[in-house]
């Protein structure tokens, strides 16, 4: 299961570190079993406050204008990818705020 995230990471980041989407992968645990919750609606503004409080502020700790930055650029390298896959997400998020090495 988690080649295919991996998998999927990768498409975005060549260099992806297996381990690091492994943690990822566990962090979010149960939300990953349902296809609604294991994605990213990034049209809407709740599920991205949703993803600003929960994964970059408790998470990684970095709030404010840095994480919106991040999470908008995250958005924007996605954009073409209709399905925005969870583990995808943050990890490119946590690796725009350089929070990779931390998980």
């Amino acid at each position: 299961m988690t080649t295919d995230y991996l998998a999927d990471v990768k498409k975005y980041d060549g260099n992806a570190d297996e381990a690091i989407v492994q943690k990822i992968v566990r962090h979010l645990g149960i939300a990953l079993r349902n296809r609604d919750s294991s994605l990213v609606s990034a049209s809407d503004p709740t599920e991205l406050a949703r993803v600003k409080e929960k994964w970059c502020e408790k998470k990684l700790g970095i709030g404010g204008d840095e994480a919106d930055k991040a999470i908008d650029t995250t958005c924007k390298a996605m954009a073409a990818d209709r399905s925005k896959s969870r583990v995808t997400f943050y990890y490119l998020v946590a690796k725009e705020l350089g929070k990779l090495g931390s998980l």
